[in-house]
């Protein structure tokens, strides 16, 4: 049985591997971990998007680290960013040095036409488990909170506001949130 900050990085080494599309790709591998190991649950999942979202750095990254201090505290929380990021390093290096052209190739081209509309599909229904699992507390559905999701996506929709700083978006939430302790 391998140790716990081996498995860790490891997961998160296969998550940086494969989580093609950045870090809204990482979530369907975030959502497969909860199965396979109980370092969080799918509530935790949501917070960690949360916050991820409402903090600095790449959505990935942060994810990473949050998920690595819920299974084993702070070293947790580097061995997982480090697993991550592993993978890009390797990739990008290997790129950089030895595929000249690297874009330019049809076999790429051709891959990645493919690869694209997969990562989208992927991505998509990460994000509505992730809306339904955040919509429900201990198996009720939370009418408020789907009345701020829904808000805001049309908001978002809207020109003038999409341009507002997604920050907003978090402080009002919680705002309406603490107003009438949903």
């Amino acid at each position: 049985m391998t140790s716990l900050p081996l498995t860790l990085g490891f997961e998160f080494f296969k998550i940086g591997l494969f989580a093609i599309g950045g870090g809204p790709a990482t979530l369907p591998f975030l959502m497969d971990l909860t199965k396979t190991h109980d370092w969080y649950t799918m509530s935790d999942l949501t917070n960690m998007v949360a916050v991820s979202e409402a903090t600095p750095g790449p959505l990935g990254l942060n994810m990473a680290t949050f998920a690595g201090v819920e299974a084993m505290g702070i070293w947790g929380g580097l061995v997982a960013s480090i697993g991550l990021v592993i993978p890009s390093v390797i990739i990008i290096t290997l790129i950089a040095k030895f595929l000249e052209g690297f874009n330019d190739n049809p076999i790429v081209k051709s891959a990645m036409f493919g690869i694209k509309p997969a990562v989208t599909g992927i991505i998509a229904a990460a994000v509505l488990n992730l809306f339904i699992v955040s919509l429900y507390i201990d198996g009720k559905f939370i009418v408020p909170s789907a009345i701020i999701a829904v808000v805001i996506f049309v908001c978002l929709q809207i020109k003038k506001f999409a341009k507002i700083h997604p920050f907003f978006w978090f402080a009002a939430a919680a705002a309406v949130g603490i107003v009438f302790k949903l």
